[in-house]
């Protein structure tokens, strides 16, 4: 019988699939366990890790991308490895990781967005919003989309901080998006774009929106853009006023506040606008060959019990023109072969980070899950430093009570002579060093952060790697 893991001569051996935020606190929180030796291999299918710190936070957002420090020092640790360029499920299944490790947490995230299942969806024109996102934060996998930005008005669809990103991303002027790391291929067809309004559509109302206060406030300061609410649409139902009374909805009252404000102001006569709807759902998006209209209906408010305030539609139609279409309503994992997934909430099935087996309903030793694939879509980046604590907790103690199994080949080497085997082009932690400094470089002499690369072998060949 194996000794328990954990101690110099038998250290824990734990892959962690996805190096986003979930990914990096999880493996900060298993180096730092107190009298427990562990080494942690993070892979990520990308060369850069981050995650959604560098494809998803918007560009003009640079205080929030420097919570990256608490990775690096992570990285930094001894016992931690970084495989970038390595595709779980592809370059190496989870059996493959199961042999090789006494756990396995994935952090792989949301990667796919929530349709709304309405008439004209696939038009040209209407896109998720995650899309968008990715092709201004030069994700490799979207830079050769391209985006009519000819039209006069924009309409975004969800009432989340992604769509208040994609509405002030579409209005920034070009000098302010030439001093961020905005990718290239996206500064020209933004800030030379015929958009002159966005309207942002939310299906309930101004105090059960998502997004934060910060990010509200944002939209009243934008150099190039008046924000208009009206007046009608910031007056509450008896149940919403209700909703917002306690310390425990001080997010929601500050929405309603911050609206209510903007709702008062006259606008500036500035060269651009962005209007706030509320109370309404799209039902169709019209239009000959691509997307020219979108049909809204009005809702109300229904008490649906257990303090739900469910959206439901009246006879109360109206329609926008509009050229474009960004969809925002939420956002779904994608399953991995060998791992039980929970096809109606998008997520991997787990009891507080230990997955389960749906069928036998128990865990599965060895196991885990952390971050937008555990608990769905939620939170910000800080939220998922107590959700990695959670589940490496859990992971500490069934190493602690001898629930983990002994993998089949718990040497570093051999998996990492798999690896070089499988994908000679991985990219090591000091192989990103090598491009974020590449990419910091490119962008000094033109006052920017960074100049993203935006092309896979890009990053390869600046890592000083050799493209398989």
């Amino acid at each position: 019988m194996a000794p328990l893991p954990g101690t110099p001569e038998h250290p824990l051996r734990v892959a962690v699939v996805g190096s986003g935020p979930a990914g990096f606190y999880s493996a900060g929180h298993l180096l730092s366990a107190k009298e427990v030796t562990v080494e942690v291999d993070l892979f990520d299918r990308l060369p850069t890790p981050f995650g959604l710190v560098r494809a998803g936070v918007a560009p003009d957002h640079p205080k929030i991308k420097s919570v990256t420090r608490v990775y690096e020092k992570t990285a930094a640790r001894p016992g931690f490895r970084f495989f970038g360029n390595v595709e779980v499920g592809k370059d190496l299944s989870h059996a493959e990781l199961k042999a090789h490790y006494h756990a396995v947490i994935y952090a792989v995230g949301a990667q796919t967005d929530r349709r709304m299942g309405i008439e004209g969806e696939d038009l040209p024109g209407s896109w998720a919003a995650t899309e968008f996102v990715a092709w201004y934060n030069a994700h490799p996998d979207y830079r050769d989309l391209k985006f009519d930005l000819s039209c006069r008005r924009a309409v975004v669809i969800g009432n989340g901080n992604v769509a208040m990103d994609v509405a002030r991303m579409l209005l920034l002027p070009r000098e302010e998006l030439e001093g961020t790391d905005t990718a290239d291929h996206a500064i020209h067809p933004m800030a030379d774009s015929g958009i002159e309004e966005v309207v942002i559509v939310g299906r309930r109302g101004p105090a059960q929106a998502a997004f934060t206060n910060p990010e509200l406030r944002e939209l009243g300061e934008l150099t190039d853009a008046d924000v208009i609410v009206y007046p009608e649409e910031v007056e509450l139902d008896d149940h919403s006023a209700r909703s917002i009374e306690g310390e425990g909805e001080i997010t929601a009252r500050r929405n309603v506040e911050i609206l209510t404000d903007y709702s008062r102001r006259e606008p500036a006569g500035k060269r651009r606008r962005v209007v706030l709807r509320f109370l309404r759902s799209p039902v169709a998006i019209h239009g000959d060959g691509k997307v020219e209209a979108v049909e809204l209906v009005r809702n109300e408010l229904d008490h649906g019990g257990e303090g739900a305030l469910i959206a439901k539609a009246t006879g109360d139609h109206e329609t926008l023109e509009a050229g474009i279409v960004f969809r925002s309503i939420g956002y779904r994992g994608v399953p991995i072969e060998g791992v039980p997934f929970d096809d109606w909430k998008g997520a991997i099935p787990n009891e507080e980070g230990r997955i389960i087996d749906p069928k036998a309903q128990h865990a599965i030793p060895g196991e885990y899950v952390v971050g937008w694939i555990k608990r769905g879509p939620s939170g910000v980046i800080g939220t998922n430093k107590r959700d990695a604590q959670e589940t490496v907790d859990h992971l500490l103690e069934d190493m602690a009570e001898g629930r983990l199994p002994e993998p089949a080949d718990a040497d570093p080497r051999s998996i990492e002579a798999l690896i070089a085997e499988r994908k000679p082009d991985f990219v090591s932690f000091a192989g990103w060093q090598l491009i974020d400094a590449a990419e910091v470089a490119a962008g000094e002499p033109r006052g920017r952060p960074r100049v993203k690369f935006t092309r896979l072998e890009e990053m390869i060949e600046a890592a000083g790697r050799r493209s398989g």
